[in-house]
């Protein structure tokens, strides 16, 4: 028999429906247009491999609720780590503070959406010494000239509830699994670093010893390399960005002025282009949350819209923004489904997924022998970006010099300078092979932290500063 919606209890919180319903009831007490609660369940583990042994063990739980009163721009939030319903009422009396109209707001039934859960299966944190112990070994049988090896595990298993003023609801459970390695080679009295890393919404079982393989050669082949690459003189000239990787440079000097929350506010250069062309025909870029296991994929974002698949730009049209449901609202369309937050202790922000440029009818061979002098891009680290404007300075740790046309002289450490629209603008070829980025990506705005990929097939800008 099927248990009342009103009266039954979730497996992770005590609440019951008809107690959630009756603080939201609180929340809109004194008015606003929408409130939501946001309740959450996370457990996150860590083991971490250094000097041959494993050194260090974590495990962290965040367990609590968040709620939120909207009226218009303005924005109540409260969280609380007790969710007993007195602390509840609580919160949702301190988030109805800000966002007061004249009268209060009535709730329309609850018509939760659950996720079914085959399609969902509960895992337990599950993170094996093992696997650490034998990336140790096997870095060593690589390259005699490893001298040491730094790898850490982290599973994070969070479930979320959430219930909002419209009816809605969705219950989710999101694994999520990040392996980092980073190794040391010495030769000749010289050292040099190389690092890796992966991850996906998934346990640890795709950790599988092909996976472990393939990224240990690719850690090692990138420390060797930098002991044979030199650093050139800069100056402005071609760059061709590799695939898969390169795509942070797209994510960070490109991506973020998409997120309407600077639309709105007038501070990104994207404001008012809706509908223009900015670049090449050539260029279609996605921001997706269907993606399998990755790392930006959302079942449901953080207000209960569902995970789908934006085109932001069009055949080189300015197609959509990315949206959270108060973005949608001031602009009068649907939301996008990119409303996302860190944690119950925050407000939900519009924040890119899986953000990728689609590929194009070129191939790599003929991008590159297309140039007679210039840079091959294939590692970034880390980098500054002035997102209103979309200045951007990327610190470059490989590539390679390209002169008539082929791959010459190793390179390291090389600055990227340059604009993110003027390079989609500089773009003159699209290559054939789109590669998605698995590396653990954690994107940072307003104080959070959350999980994306990112993805480039190699792309020819014609003209960039390098410093």
């Amino acid at each position: 028999m099927q248990n009342d919606i009103s009266t039954s209890k979730t497996e992770h919180f005590s609440l019951t429906e008809k107690e959630l319903h009756s603080i939201l009831s609180t929340a809109l007490s004194r008015g606003g247009e929408y409130a939501d609660i946001y309740l959450e369940d996370t457990r996150i583990s860590s083991l971490e491999l250094q000097d041959e042994t494993v050194s260090q063990a974590q495990q962290v739980m965040l367990y609590g609720a968040g709620i939120r009163v909207v009226q218009g721009t303005q924005t109540g939030y409260a969280y609380t780590m007790d969710i007993s319903p007195k602390a509840m009422h609580q919160a949702a009396r301190f988030a109805s503070s800000v966002p007061s109209t004249s009268a209060p707001i009535e709730i329309p039934a609850l018509k939760p959406t659950p996720l079914l859960t085959q399609e969902v299966p509960m895992l337990e944190p599950v993170v094996s010494k093992s696997i650490l112990l034998t990336i140790n070994k096997r870095a060593h049988e690589i390259s005699p000239l490893v001298v040491r090896v730094k790898a850490n595990i982290a599973q994070r298993m969070q479930n979320i509830k959430f219930i909002c003023s419209d009816g809605t609801g969705f219950s989710d459970h999101r694994p999520r699994t990040t392996l980092f390695i980073s190794i040391v080679v010495q030769k000749d009295g010289k050292t040099q670093m190389g690092f890796g890393s992966r991850m996906y919404q998934r346990g640890a079982e795709f950790i599988t010893p092909e996976l472990i393989e393939e990224l240990l050669q690719e850690t090692v082949r990138q420390a060797l390399f930098l002991f044979d690459a030199k650093q050139i003189a800069g100056g402005e000239m071609p760059v061709v960005l590799a695939a898969g990787s390169s795509g942070i440079l797209m994510h960070e000097a490109i991506g973020h002025a998409f997120e309407a929350d600077f639309i709105r506010t007038g501070e990104s250069i994207f404001t008012g282009k809706l509908g223009q062309q900015i670049c090449d025909k050539g260029i279609t870029i996605v921001d997706d949350g269907t993606l399998p296991y990755d790392a930006g994929m959302l079942r449901y974002d953080d207000e209960g819209i569902p995970g789908q698949r934006t085109v932001l730009v069009d055949k080189g049209i300015l197609n959509s923004y990315l949206h959270d449901r108060i973005s949608a609202s001031h602009f009068g369309v649907q939301s996008t489904g990119n409303g996302r937050r860190e944690s119950f202790r925050h407000m939900p922000l519009p924040r890119m997924r899986s953000t990728y440029m689609c590929a194009g009818d070129a191939t790599e061979e003929d991008i590159i022998h297309s140039v007679k002098r210039g840079i091959y891009a294939q590692t970034f680290t880390n980098g500054q970006v002035q997102i209103g404007a979309g200045d951007f300075t990327f610190f470059m740790k490989n590539g390679w010099l390209i002169e008539d046309g082929r791959l010459t002289t190793p390179l390291r450490d090389m600055n990227i300078i340059g604009n993110g629209p003027q390079v989609l603008q500089h773009i003159s070829m699209v290559g054939n092979n789109l590669r998605i980025d698995h590396s653990a990506g954690m994107c940072g705005k307003g104080g959070q932290r959350v999980g994306v990929s990112q993805g480039l097939p190699t792309v020819l800008v014609d003209k960039l500063v390098v410093g």
